[in-house]
């Protein structure tokens, strides 16, 4: 029987193929690839699909591979991490198709692991469905970016200057709350708050709190908005407003800047802005009157509505009404009347015309007559005779001084019967005899006597020995309103002599 020949897969026999060991070593480098993509979930020499950009200002706690996780979820890593010029750390890390799409209102956070995972993570809300997604190379703005808070900062930020700094603050706080105002600060206080401790006056706030409270719940109501997503809608576009202010931000510092001005100087004012804190009250007391009356008026508003409805059916026939109107009125405008008044009127634009060109001589004189008023007549009207000498006067205005002549002058000389008016005199009698020249010419009768119950001291104002001259050269707006308290103005000697 033939001699089996050896077999080839048995070591040791006449075996030909590669070694073992190769295939050993190839079985290792397999599974260590295929070991490495179960982890990173991507070659080695490629880079990921998608990835973007986040600015922070603070990212120590980050290193590259470190998770980024949407719910909990991890949806990608850190690539990246680099300083920038500005002082701000720009971060690069990739997204996954499970945690895409990203939009451009998404908020990046800085959070730390579970203890035993060790590390901080990224944590992404990718934003509202309704905003615009952000491409791949993306970047979300720092101020939509946030840091985690170390204890080590928590620490610093309570030392001991600022342990006795908080503590002086809430002992200045307590004292302001429960210090008792004087006498002087209550000057110009609210009634209802003088002698009250700003405790005790907080304290009296709160009884306005079920209607402010009331009136707030209808405010947060209404800003709801009247459909579905107007809040949300009105969250975004503020966003976008917030997105704007952020890329200017030197014009917020001189927008802060200005603000600092403005607030000095209302602090400069704060004893006007008192006072009207202290009248606020009344006012809005008032504006609730007026606001539950405006209420009241909408319900007879709407009833009138109710009832115009009527009306408005009616308006077609009204119209038609109207239209035999409209006839009469077009006869009305016929040459044979209001036509025929048109042409009359037509033949009396000529003279018009020469009225017209006339009046400029007399707007001239109009003019001059204005400009002395103004310059000249309404001064010495409105002076104000100030002048004390003698102790006459009475301190008013010129021009009520002579309605007060014209008074007197009238109740001298008014009537009480169908005769007209005549002048009655009060016959004199008193203690004082005096007299005054005689101005007849008869000899044996030279002075005039009489009785007063005072010896006169003046007259005022004396009467100029001759009226000024008056010139028609000099217009009257040149002239300088006459000095009413002058020396001119001063009281004369009585024409009345005491006589005994």
């Amino acid at each position: 029987m033939p001699k089996a020949a050896p077999d080839p897969r048995i070591w040791g026999r006449k075996y030909h193929g590669p070694a073992p060991w190769i295939f050993g070593f190839l079985m290792v480098i397999v599974l260590a690839i295929l070991t490495y993509l179960a982890f990173a979930k991507q070659l080695p020499w490629s880079s990921p699909a998608y990835e973007l950009k986040a600015t922070f200002e603070n990212a120590t706690t980050l290193r590259e591979t470190s998770p980024v996780r949407i719910a909990g979820v991890n949806v990608g890593e850190v690539t990246s991490l680099s300083r920038g010029d500005d002082g701000m750390v720009d971060v690069t890390f990739s997204v996954d198709e499970q945690g895409q799409p990203i939009h451009d209102d998404a908020e990046l956070a800085i959070r730390p692991r579970l203890f035993l995972e060790g590390n901080f993570f990224l944590d992404l809300q990718p934003g509202s469905p309704s905003a615009p997604e952000l491409p791949d190379g993306g970047t979300i703005p720092y101020t939509q970016t946030a840091t985690a808070v170390q204890i080590d900062e928590v620490l610093r930020a309570l030392q001991a200057p600022t342990r006795r700094g908080l503590q002086r603050t809430l002992q200045g706080f307590g004292t302001a709350l429960n210090y008792q105002p004087s006498a002087a600060a209550d000057v110009g206080q609210d009634p209802d708050v003088a002698g009250e401790s700003a405790g005790e006056s907080l304290n009296d706030a709160f009884e306005y709190g079920e209607e402010a409270g009331r009136g707030t719940a209808i405010v947060s109501d209404a800003l709801r908005g009247e459909n579905e997503g107007d809040l949300a809608g009105f969250i975004a576009e503020t966003r976008t407003v917030f997105a704007k202010l952020a890329s200017r931000q030197e014009d917020l510092g001189d927008l802060i800047t200005n603000f600092n001005g403005f607030a000095a100087a209302l602090a400069s004012e704060s004893a006007n802005l008192s006072r009207t804190i202290a009248d606020l009250e009344p006012t809005l007391r008032e504006a609730t009157t007026s606001f539950a009356n405006l209420n009241d008026t909408l319900l007879p508003l709407r009833a009138l509505a109710i009832a115009s409805e009527a009306v408005i059916e009616e308006l077609q026939d009204t119209i038609d009404e109207f239209n035999p109107w409209l006839e009469q009125t077009g006869q009305l405008v016929q040459d044979d009347e209001l036509g025929g008044l048109a042409k009359l009127l037509r033949r009396t634009a000529p003279g018009l015309a020469g009225v017209n060109q006339a009046a400029p001589e007399l707007f001239a004189q109009t003019t001059a007559l204005s400009q002395c008023s103004n310059a000249t007549l309404i001064p010495t009207a409105e002076a104000q005779i100030t002048s004390d000498a003698g102790g006459w006067n009475s301190g008013q205005r010129n021009f009520y001084e002579f309605f007060y002549g014209l008074v007197n002058l009238a109740g001298v000389g008014q009537g009480f019967d169908g005769n007209g008016p005549y002048l009655r005199l009060q016959t004199g009698g008193g203690p004082s005899l005096v007299g005054n020249p005689n101005p007849t010419t008869r000899t044996n009768d030279q002075i005039n006597f009489t009785n007063t119950i005072e010896p006169p001291e003046g007259i005022q104002p004396v009467l100029p020995a001759a009226p000024p001259p008056f010139r028609m050269d000099v217009a009257c707006a040149t002239n300088a309103p006459p000095d009413l308290n002058g020396p001119a103005a001063a009281p004369g000697p009585a024409d009345l002599t005491p006589r005994g």
